[in-house]
């Protein structure tokens, strides 16, 4: 097994130090193993050094600006700061060089949707759902970004779809609870609010929507 195999495998059980010390003394073995500085660069955000972690992953991309993973990688860590144009940019570009994947369309959406483009930010979204139909924190995106265009009736099933893969998803059932309140179906929207403070008993918009319910109801 060789470095790059022994850090990877460290770094998967979660030794960062050790993982660490092998993708370094691959990087002083061979200087231009594009992987070992994403590597690198992964332990540093696993630890909190973003901004070593981002000069790992540019010197990464600077070897080969081909390399879709290195600019997936530093997309996290863009958005994880809140560079979300620059996050953006990261993850259109590994998504050209060929990560088609769910996870990039999903961060790509929420670039947008942090920048306050939810048009922009549906088509990534839906794309992201269609990838990976069971990743149920893209669901929930999407059907927030349905809702925030108006597009309440199909927003509703989502959040629906979401509950039946996440019974405990309260956030789905306090935005199941608005959209039933919007219809003025207020039992519903009551019953949705209530599930989704047994769920999560500090959740206030879901306590809010049941004052607002019980007033309108009176």
């Amino acid at each position: 097994m060789d470095k790059m195999e022994q850090g990877i495998q460290l770094l998967q059980e979660g030794k960062l130090e050790e993982a660490a010390k092998c993708f370094y003394e691959e990087i002083e073995r061979n200087p231009t193993n594009e992987l070992a500085y994403v590597n690198f660069g992964n332990v540093l955000q696993a630890v909190g050094d973003t901004e070593r972690a981002i000069s790992f992953y540019k010197k990464a991309i600077e070897l080969n600006e081909s390399l879709a993973t290195a600019h997936y990688a530093l997309g996290n860590v863009y958005i994880d700061t809140e560079k979300y144009e620059e996050a953006r940019y990261s993850f259109e570009q590994a998504l050209q060089h060929g990560l088609q994947e769910s996870d990039v369309y999903f961060m790509l959406g929420l670039t947008h949707v942090y920048t306050g483009n939810d048009l922009l930010a549906l088509p990534h979204l839906q794309r992201a759902v269609e990838l990976n139909e069971e990743d149920i924190e893209a669901w929930f995106q999407y059907g927030l970004t349905l809702a925030r265009l108006q597009h309440m009736e199909e927003a509703t099933k989502i959040f629906k779809r979401v509950i039946e893969k996440d019974a405990e998803h309260a956030d789905a059932y306090y935005n199941l609870g608005v959209a039933h309140a919007l219809k003025e179906e207020y039992d519903d929207a009551l019953r949705m609010f209530e599930k989704a403070i047994e769920i999560q008993p500090d959740h206030l918009l879901a306590g809010n929507g049941i004052r607002v319910v019980q007033s309108e109801r009176n």
